[in-house]
């Protein structure tokens, strides 16, 4: 399962990559609006630090914005996916984008039906929003679990990429239903590698080799 960091901040995408854990990054108007630089040349810096695909966002919603914006995106740099809303017109976009070979990932998914649509469409990734959706009283996983099995009955290509992930518990239950992609917070990638087991343990160890040293002849 790939992990792609879900910001736009510049320190938190070196931070992680330094890890040699981030696959790819996903950016959205919200994480943007964040940061002081402008918009493509923050997708520009961001593809510069990440081997790896980067999805930025189009803000039109009409078919002919849509396109042009793609085209906008996608020649900044070789690793843009664009990033399109789940609506009628962005279907149509995600078709032709694809006929022409531009990656794209579909985002503000919350049905196992608009999934269907947006893999019929051609799309590279299909983002549903997990977290939003336990936000509401749904269970967001089984979104996933009713994707993958509807992306495996018809051999579908399109990449699971969950979305507004929350924490360990959504990236675990999503690697066990055999998401491709999760896409997370900084904050959540720190959570991932946390145990108090851990903490507790280590703290022994070296509370232990302390008391080595301190026994060592002068």
């Amino acid at each position: 399962m790939k992990f792609f960091i879900d910001t736009a901040n510049l320190d938190e995408i070196k931070e992680a990559s330094s890890w040699g854990l981030v696959d790819g990054v996903t950016t959205n108007p919200s994480l943007v609006s964040k940061e002081n630089i402008s918009f493509h040349d923050l997708i520009s810096q961001i593809c510069h630090l990440v081997d790896g695909p980067v999805s930025a966002e189009v803000v039109g919603t009409i078919y002919q914005d849509m396109y042009r914006e793609a085209h906008i995106l996608a020649d900044i740099h070789t690793n843009v996916v664009v990033k399109i809303p789940l609506i009628p017109e962005g279907l149509k976009t995600v078709k032709l984008l694809t006929k022409e070979g531009i990656k794209t990932n579909v985002t503000l998914c919350f049905s196992a039906t608009q999934a269907l649509l947006a893999a019929k469409a051609g799309a590279t990734y299909i983002s549903p929003f997990v977290g939003r959706l336990d936000d509401i009283s749904a269970n967001g996983m089984d979104l996933i679990r009713d994707i993958r099995l509807i992306y495996n009955n018809y051999q579908y290509q399109t990449q699971i990429l969950t979305a507004s992930a929350r924490g360990p518990l959504h990236i675990l239950e999503a690697a066990k239903i055999g998401s491709d992609v999760v896409t997370m917070p900084f904050k959540v990638m720190m959570q991932l590698a946390k145990h108090p087991l851990t903490d507790i343990g280590l703290e022994k160890f070296l509370s232990d080799w302390r008391k080595t040293q301190e026994n060592q002849p002068a």
